[in-house]
């Protein structure tokens, strides 16, 4: 369930700070949540694919811990970037 590079670059193309950043949180967390729609696509088709779906739970707790620290550090970007990408604030 791999990222193509093209999609992969316009993510980090759309949603990073400077040309060349992959590291930062915002870019993390736009990437696992694309990771995740294309997993809950894949898991509504296959319900009974039980490593994805624990995969999938490794996901949304990954990118739950990126989007606390994004919260607590640059709470602007934290609002801005949950807008882009349609995740409820908790």
């Amino acid at each position: 369930m791999a990222l193509g590079a093209a999609k992969k670059q316009e993510i980090i193309a759309k949603y990073g700070r400077q040309t060349g950043d992959t590291g930062s949180s915002e870019v993390q967390v736009a990437l696992l949540s694309q990771r995740i729609s294309d997993l809950s696509a894949h898991l509504k088709t296959n319900p009974k694919d039980h490593s994805s779906r624990l995969g999938l739970l490794k996901l949304v707790g990954h990118r739950r811990n990126l989007l606390k620290y994004l919260k607590r550090t640059q709470h602007e970007r934290y609002l801005e970037l949950i807008q882009a990408l349609g995740i409820k604030n908790r």
